[in-house]
């Protein structure tokens, strides 16, 4: 029975394993990244141990900065109650969402395309891109990762339902919607622009507005996206103004903190870095699609072509950016980009004179592993090496001597951390040490006091002691440096 079951899925496993290697090898090696992984590896590390799932909080208090609904911030905490607190749970629930993200793609060409080659293409187009498997996106504790996946589902459970209008496609399309409502916000709505225009191309709003089902679901969209806000206003006043201020209206009209970039922005980083391997393989795809005689594979296209260029409008127009607000473009652009290298294969796969000259016909399967391998090994190298950028040695320094001493690598008690800027990504650490009863306190330069013995990382806090402190240096690694302070000079 399993040799039965393995000869029939080999295909399937093999696809798996290659997808499953980038995203989970090495995974809990980068300590934690400033900014959005940190503050959220503290909302799920104060909601671990307070049980109090409706308001995030961060330093014990509500957390009004980062005002995103919590369902990334639940998974995280399932994932530390099962692997416990450290990078790995912290990331995993990211990481599980491209990985299902992945599947989808597959899914939905073996069940809407009838093709399983098709699929596997798109998939390895997805998984060989940087911008997909990159910080901030699949491999950190960030929302990114789970919007897309979230997106990408409700994005193709739309399209099942206007192909095959079944309630259940359309429920699972309202329910996904709101569940990325619940990740990240308004986020979530910008890909209902292009959901609008591919109805209307179709034409099938009329279709959609007569359905009774239609109305059912945006009541359970709206039922489960605003419920949390107006339940957490409750306990929480003030909440849905510091939303509007920091989401709704901030992010796309003003710019949030110097995050200022122009209309080129995203196309620049496409090009240049995240997805530079396949970003010319859209248009061929596309205009394959044109020419292809199966209307699936045409809709599809057309479908993938007004989500990714609506979508890829509206966070260029606003003025907040960040590179990884394109990720949910990436399982768009696998597609349009997978299309043209199924074209060849196809073509490999049923030309005559190749199957006539060739007693097995492995052309095709020759041509995708060398259009492959070379993206994949240059993914397999980031993710397996893990090294940081020499300007950021400096910056998480006093993070990994902080893990070594969790992991007992060091020793270290009763000492000051003196740091300047924000500092979510050593309060996770500091959080779990004194946990343990380490005695380790977090200050700015202005507090420091004589007697005490002081871990530095920056090269500021360094000149400052120098110029006003006489001190012993205790300890000194690569990043950090411990001295004791002996007196003002």
């Amino acid at each position: 029975m399993k040799k039965e079951l393995l000869k029939k899925n080999w295909k399937y496993l093999i696809v798996l394993l290659l997808v499953c290697i980038p995203l989970f090898q090495h995974l809990g090696t980068f300590t934690l990244r400033v900014y959005d992984e940190s503050r959220l590896a503290i909302n799920a590390y104060e909601m671990y141990h307070s049980g109090n799932f409706l308001i995030p909080t961060y330093d014990g208090e509500p957390d009004m900065w980062n005002t995103k609904p919590p369902l990334m911030i639940w998974l995280q905490v399932l994932s530390m109650k099962i692997f416990g607190i450290n990078e790995f749970a912290t990331r995993l629930p990211a990481a599980m969402a491209a990985l299902f993200t992945c599947i989808l793609l597959l899914i939905l060409s073996v069940r809407y395309l009838k093709n399983f080659w098709f699929g596997c293409i798109a998939v390895l187009v997805l998984i060989t891109s940087p911008g997909f498997v990159y910080l901030h996106t699949s491999r950190t504790g960030d929302y990114d990762a789970l919007l897309t996946l979230l997106l990408t589902l409700s994005s193709f459970t739309l399209l099942a339902f206007l192909e095959n209008p079944k309630k259940k496609y359309l429920y699972c399309f309202f329910i996904s919607l709101a569940l990325a409502v619940l990740t990240k916000s308004s986020a979530a709505l910008l890909i209902i622009p292009g959901f609008f225009i591919y109805v209307v191309v179709r034409k099938k709003m009329l279709f959609l507005l007569k359905n009774p089902h239609f109305y059912v679901g945006l009541i359970v969209f709206l039922a489960l996206g605003c419920g949390y806000y107006f339940l957490r206003e409750i306990y929480n006043p003030g909440y849905i103004q510091a939303v509007w201020e920091n989401e709704l209206g901030g992010r796309f009209l003003e710019t949030i903190e110097a995050h200022k970039h122009g209309f080129w922005y995203y196309y620049e980083n496409l090009i240049n870095d995240r997805y530079k391997v396949w970003i010319f393989l859209i248009p061929c795809g596309i205009i394959t699609a044109i020419f292809c005689k199966d209307k699936k594979n045409k809709n599809l296209a057309l479908f993938s072509s007004i989500i990714a260029i609506s979508y890829f409008l509206i966070i260029s127009l606003a003025q907040t950016k960040l590179y990884w607000y394109d990720m949910p473009l990436y399982p768009f652009f696998a597609m349009l980009a997978g299309i043209f290298i199924y074209f060849i294969f196809s073509f490999l796969k049923e030309n005559r004179k190749i199957s006539h000259t060739l007693k097995y016909n492995v052309t095709p399967y020759i041509f995708v592993i060398l259009v492959f391998i070379i993206p994949y090994i240059q993914i397999l190298k980031v993710t397996y090496t893990q090294k940081e950028n020499l300007w950021d040695e400096e910056f998480y320094g006093i993070s990994y001597y902080l893990r070594d001493i969790i992991k007992e690598k060091r020793e270290g008690e009763n000492f000051t951390i003196v740091y300047a800027g924000y500092p979510p990504h050593i309060i996770f650490y500091i959080n779990i040490l004194n946990e343990k009863d380490r005695n380790i306190v977090l200050k700015r330069k202005d507090e420091i006091k004589i007697g005490e013995n002081i871990l530095i990382s920056q090269n500021e806090i360094k000149e400052y002691l120098e110029e006003k402190y006489d001190f012993n240096i205790i300890e000194e690694t690569n990043y950090t440096k411990m001295f004791e302070i002996l007196k003002e000079k």
